[in-house]
């Protein structure tokens, strides 16, 4: 069966309900996690998550206010904790330049909020479109490895890394904010299923379906 991609969010929310995810209490939660995910597993992730969210509460302010070497030993099981330290003071110190009012820092930059994101140390083009999507509201599609496995195994050639999806896909004007998030999820949760191994994808209920890509 051919699927537009607005198909193939309804065929796979369908076979598998709502995700429910990202699994975090609160947006900076969400922001603290897409940093400390970076190249690394969940489990690992967790926990410097656990050790931020015991010593700072996961508050900005108090994550900004550590000594570096305490926030490098909290941050430290995600690996590469100098960055991710980095990392966490830019974008946090960024966001409380503008309050942390996310909808207002979203209005001010508009358009240029990916770019913007993009300038900010350890936020490269994946976790730009997490925040967008997760943080800002902004409905973007995020072509992470498991986008790019399922959309190799949906017929689109050429797929080497997040940049070549990425140029390819967008999302139709009808996704709403909460069906980019679903939708992602959803992804991610289907690829955790169905590709490790791969060739169990076969046997999923997408087997056999092609996806349509708009030209142009």
């Amino acid at each position: 069966m051919q699927l537009t991609l607005i198909q193939l969010y309804e065929k796979i929310r369908a076979s598998m309900g709502p995700s429910g995810w990202w699994p975090a209490d609160s947006k900076e939660e969400i922001i603290i996690g897409a940093i400390l995910i970076q190249n690394t597993n969940w489990q690992n992730a967790d926990r410097a998550l656990e050790r931020l969210r015991q010593a700072t509460a996961l508050q900005p302010d108090r994550i900004l206010a550590l000594p570096t070497d305490q926030l490098h030993n909290l941050v430290r099981p995600a690996g590469f904790y100098r960055n991710k330290s980095r990392a966490l003071v830019s974008v946090l110190g960024w966001l409380k330049r503008g309050n942390y009012d996310y909808p207002a820092i979203c209005q001010h930059y508009g358009a240029q909020l990916r770019n913007e994101l993009r300038r900010l140390r350890g936020v490269g083009p994946e976790t730009a479109d997490v925040l967008l999507t997760y943080i800002f509201d902004v409905p973007t599609f995020i072509s992470d490895k498991y986008a790019c496995t399922l959309f190799t195994c949906l017929g689109v050639s050429s797929l080497t890394d997040y940049r070549s999806l990425a140029r390819r896909i967008s999302l139709p004007a009808e996704f709403t904010p909460a069906m980019a998030k679903d939708f992602h999820s959803l992804i991610d949760e289907f690829g955790k299923i169905y590709f490790h191994p791969l060739s169990k994808f076969q046997k999923s209920f997408l087997s056999g379906d092609r996806l349509i890509i708009p030209v142009g």
